[in-house]
């Protein structure tokens, strides 16, 4: 009698271990959307902190653009070591100031998972958000 397995028990395995990949996959793939919201939380409240301390050293917020982060890298003393980037979408994270002339409210946000939302701050400090389940903000104001 000859040892070994055969074709079919061969197959039978690769099936399995198919099915099992199949199943690990999309879990694994919920987890790491998870962590993504995780770090967003954390990067979006180390800004919020950055923020307060530039408005305490200045007098004011940083202007919104493109390159907010900058003036908090470059500030002195010195508040942020590096520019975070949003972990969804590899970008920045969205920053606006209400509209006031010497702007009072401030709002920090990832777009999220499927990079569609977005926030705005009025000069009342209320806050406006699109597709809120998918945002993930900070601010001074309120909703």
């Amino acid at each position: 009698m000859k040892k070994g397995f055969t074709l079919v028990e061969l197959l039978i395995v690769m099936a399995v271990i198919a099915i099992l990949i199949g199943i690990a996959i999309p879990s694994f793939r919920g987890m790491q959307q998870e962590a993504w919201k995780t770090q967003c939380e954390g990067d979006v409240r180390v800004l919020k902190i950055a923020v307060e301390s530039y408005y305490k050293n200045n007098g004011s917020y940083p202007a919104e653009s493109a390159t907010w982060q900058t003036t908090l890298t470059g500030a002195t003393p010195a508040i942020i070591e590096s520019a975070l980037t949003d972990p969804f979408n590899s970008v920045s994270y969205s920053y606006a100031v209400d509209s006031g002339t010497t702007p009072k409210y401030y709002v920090i946000y990832s777009a999220g998972a499927q990079n569609r939302g977005t926030a705005a701050i009025s000069t009342l400090g209320v806050v406006t958000l699109t597709n809120s389940s998918e945002v993930i903000y900070a601010t001074n104001g309120h909703l």
